[in-house]
């Protein structure tokens, strides 16, 4: 299952981050370890993601409805 995180600071990355977006993220633990994160971004191009930090992340629970239609959806 996904987890889920909302863009609060694109400052560092304002063409690859929205603010206020949700983003689908990917297990790393390696990179949690470092207080990063592995998110699929706007450009999608990377199957793995690409590595942030955590600061620029709230995580977030999305209701299973919600979930679903964005993921039939291809956005997340």
């Amino acid at each position: 299952m996904n987890n889920f995180v909302i863009c609060i600071d694109n400052e560092d990355n304002p063409a690859s981050l929205i603010l206020g977006k949700v983003y689908a993220t990917l297990p790393d633990a390696i990179a949690a370890a470092h207080n990063m994160v592995r998110v699929i971004d706007e450009d999608k191009s990377e199957s793995d993601g690409y590595l942030y930090e955590a600061s620029m992340f709230a995580h977030i629970e999305l209701p299973e409805t919600v979930r679903l239609a964005l993921e039939q959806r291809g956005q997340l």
